[in-house]
């Protein structure tokens, strides 16, 4: 009798497959570019077109963010993608007591449009395509967005990329939450709202199982949690009016890379034939809408302090099976990320990655390179049906919001990470270098940045920043702002107005906490 094989995501692996083995669901019909789109939205996916390579970066100030960026763009990344630090995810100042040692760790520190002016500077916002992982004050910073790109003298109908602004993923598994579920929704709305109003060429929402992945769910979990997600947004704006065509046709999924090559490949054809299904099934919606469009980044939870050259290999296989898989957009992790923001030598060794990928492997030739495996069929049905019975026990419990309210993601994504921490520490999971062909070496150890020093120089600039605004102007800005949270304003074009008036990102969010108060986990 063989040994029992599971996937990480528990599915049992059998020794072969044959065709009497797999139910590939009317798949060997299926072309790419046609429904429900598991082989790929479009019939020769990167042979007309490469995926974006789109490396995510953000520095503790605006102008070593700049810098970065720059370096990037000249080693020949296509996208711009902005992290920003703890205090800006949470709409609090550099000055604020709760950002004491946050300021600038985790990301780029953004007090103002001045900061962000900083960032994009001598970078032409119509050339470029930018997406920021930026949700509970996602509609501040595509509002600074807009104004940089308006003093620059580009219009909005000419800016191109993607806000995160998935919100309902930061109550599940990151924790930047700001205000109760409901106003969250609300904001949400509105820049889907705005952003289709405004007639931008813009993704108003990223809905993301990247940092569900992270927080360790398994692979099943994040697609049928990340497209829960979606329902809720997409019902929450069916509601206030918007067309589902609108909607769908304008979001976008994030989604995570991990180390089992078929199961990540497989796991991202589910998720399109999944949403193809559910678009057209539950809201009618057009070809457009049902086409599953997402980025993916590889994981950062798989990278180890130890060994940490072992992580350009990982890094490698996860880019792999991403573009086996058929995203849209990629960033690749540097090996160094376990241990400090990467520097500039695993920075353009990971962009390199993806070069190598798109112009020396092959992988780009052809469509859905391993459709028709058996296995990856095999794969691709089980996750598929996993995965939609894990949707119908969120629908049995009210939605998104309210499994949220139970803990019902919360919980399940805990017995996953559990399970697979159990799995590590009895070696029935290996990870190369720690658990196992460990040579007793110690992690490398990484000189941080001067923390005290940057913090310092952003006391500064909020300082000078407020010094040469307009008062009078502000608090005008910051009333109107606080009238409209307290009624059914539509908000986006209220905090434009303050965002240009050089009201700060901590001082807009309290003119929403002040009617709407904030979050507090039950």
């Amino acid at each position: 009798m063989t040994e029992e094989r599971r996937s990480p995501a528990g599915i049992p692996i059998e020794e072969t497959y044959t065709p009497q083995q797999v139910d590939i669901g009317g798949a060997e019909r299926e072309a790419p570019g046609e429904f429900p789109y598991t082989r790929g939205i479009h019939r020769s996916m990167y042979r007309s077109r490469l995926w974006t390579m789109r490396q995510y970066a953000g520095f503790g100030t605006a102008k070593e963010t700049n810098e970065r960026f720059r370096q990037l763009l000249d080693a020949g990344q296509t996208g711009l993608s902005v992290a920003f630090d703890l205090p800006t995810q949470m709409g609090l100042d550099s000055d604020s007591p709760r950002a004491e040692g946050e300021v600038g760790r985790a990301g780029v520190a953004i007090d103002s449009v001045d900061d962000f002016a900083v960032v994009f500077e001598g970078i032409p916002l119509d050339a470029v395509s930018t997406s920021m992982t930026i949700n509970a004050t996602a509609a501040i910073l595509l509002a600074m967005y807009v104004v940089v790109a308006e003093e620059q003298g580009t219009s909005r109908e000419r800016l191109r990329g993607t806000v995160q602004n998935d919100v309902l993923k930061e109550y599940i598994a990151r924790g930047t939450y700001i205000y109760p579920l409901e106003p969250s929704l609300r904001l949400a709305t509105d820049i889907l709202a705005f952003v289709i109003k405004e007639r931008m060429p813009f993704n108003p929402i990223s809905v993301s199982g990247y940092h569900m992945r992270e927080a360790g769910s398994t692979a099943i979990q994040e697609i049928a949690f990340t497209l829960a997600n979606a329902i809720e947004y997409i019902d929450h704006a069916v509601a206030r009016g918007l067309a589902i065509d609108e909607i769908a046709s304008r979001m976008s999924f994030f989604f995570a890379a991990h180390n089992d090559l078929f199961e990540e490949v497989a796991k991202f054809r589910a998720a399109r034939r999944l949403w193809a299904t559910i678009v057209s099934d539950r809201y009618g919606g057009n070809d457009k809408s049902c086409r599953l469009r997402f980025h993916t980044q590889t994981g950062g939870s798989t990278l180890t302090a130890q060994q940490p050259l072992n992580n350009v290999v990982r890094v490698t296989v996860q880019a792999l099976a991403a573009v086996l898989g058929g995203t849209q957009s990629l960033h690749t992790n540097g090996y160094d990320e376990a241990l400090t923001l990467p520097s500039e030598e695993a920075a353009r060794l990971a962009l390199r990655t993806q070069q190598v990928l798109a112009y020396e492997s092959g992988v780009a030739q052809t469509a859905d390179p391993l459709g028709g495996s058996h296995y990856v069929e095999h794969l691709t049905t089980t996750i598929e049906r996993e995965a939609r019975s894990l949707l119908a026990e969120v629908d049995k419990r009210g939605g998104a919001a309210r499994a949220i309210e139970s803990g019902f993601f919360q919980s399940a994504i805990s017995r996953a990470a559990y399970a697979d921490q159990r799995a590590l520490e009895t070696n029935e999971k290996v990870v190369v270098g720690v658990n196992q062909f460990d040579a007793g070496e110690p992690p490398a150890r990484i000189r941080s940045p001067d923390y005290a020093e940057l913090a310092a120089h952003q006391l500064d600039r909020i300082r000078a920043t407020r010094a040469r605004r307009d008062d009078k102007e502000c608090g005008a800005a910051i009333e109107r702002l606080g009238e409209g949270a307290r009624g059914d304003s539509q908000l986006m074009p209220l905090i434009v107005d303050a965002v240009r008036a050089r009201v700060t990102v901590g001082e807009i969010s309290d003119a929403l906490r002040e009617p709407w108060g904030v979050y507090r986990p039950a």
